[in-house]
């Protein structure tokens, strides 16, 4: 599977301004590409603002995804701030060429920033199953829990996107790391660069991560970019037949 990692500053609530931005690294993604995966709430950053930034499913934003997706025949993963009924949800999105593959809202909220106060959890834990290839769908923060990550050998690769910002790199780093090696598990990590309304700067950090916690690639911090890497699904299982440390792992129940 052929993955792309757009690496991005973003404007602050700006959706039309981030679809082109957008709009123009997609059009020179290259042939062959399967999946491209963009920052967490691409379109507006991490906006609390709900009322002024959310759209609905059947919104400018979704429909430029469906758009893309079918004009350049590839998949495209990124997260937006939706509004259901009164609700809004920070969802991350998988659309294809036929349309939308899979969808994530977003499981642990960061207090810290009181997302918790103006967004609604979501219940269920979703893995996508895409050219052979069963993959876990992540946001941010929910980086930080490994129980609700636990790969119950239901999964291949996990994608993280984010908005993470400069001042916890360090944990950002290592926590990817860890995921990939306690899951045995590829790590698709998609971070945002630049600096938001807030002030906040962010470092991308973004990563593609083997099963080993090796870097695939080497992707500059700060550094807008595309990047690309062919996962292997042969070192994958290999991998797991050599070590199969996942046969071991206790067992519980996540309770959502």
């Amino acid at each position: 599977m052929n993955v792309a990692i757009i690496q991005a500053p973003l404007q602050w609530e700006s959706p039309a301004y981030n679809r082109d931005f957008f709009e123009r690294k997609l059009s020179f993604v290259k042939e062959q590409t399967d999946l491209v995966i963009l920052p967490e709430t691409f379109t507006t950053g991490f906006s609390m603002l709900c009322k002024n930034s959310a759209e609905k499913m059947e919104g400018t934003s979704v429909s430029w995804m469906l758009k893309m997706a079918k004009e350049h025949q590839v998949h495209i993963a990124g997260s937006l701030i939706i509004q259901e009924g009164q609700k809004y949800f920070n969802r991350l999105l998988v659309v294809g060429p036929s349309g939308i593959e899979a969808k994530y809202d977003k499981r642990h909220l960061f207090t810290m920033a009181q997302e918790n106060e103006h967004y609604t959890p979501g219940k269920v834990r979703v893995i996508l199953d895409f050219k052979g290839w069963r993959i876990l769908l992540q946001i941010c923060y929910d980086l930080r829990f490994p129980v609700f990550s636990r790969n119950n050998n239901d999964y291949d690769a996990a994608i993280y996107v984010a908005n993470w910002p400069a001042v916890r790199s360090y944990p950002w780093v290592t926590l990817l790391r860890a995921r990939a090696m306690e899951n045995q598990c590829y790590v698709l990590a998609c971070n945002r660069v630049g600096t938001d309304g807030n002030g906040i700067e962010y470092s991308g950090d973004s990563a593609i991560l083997n099963p080993l916690g090796e870097e695939c690639i080497a992707i500059p911090a700060f550094q807008e970019g595309v990047f690309y890497h062919c996962l292997d699904k042969d070192l994958l299982e290999d991998c797991r037949r050599k070590f199969p440390v996942l046969n071991d792992a206790d067992q519980f129940e996540v309770r959502l």
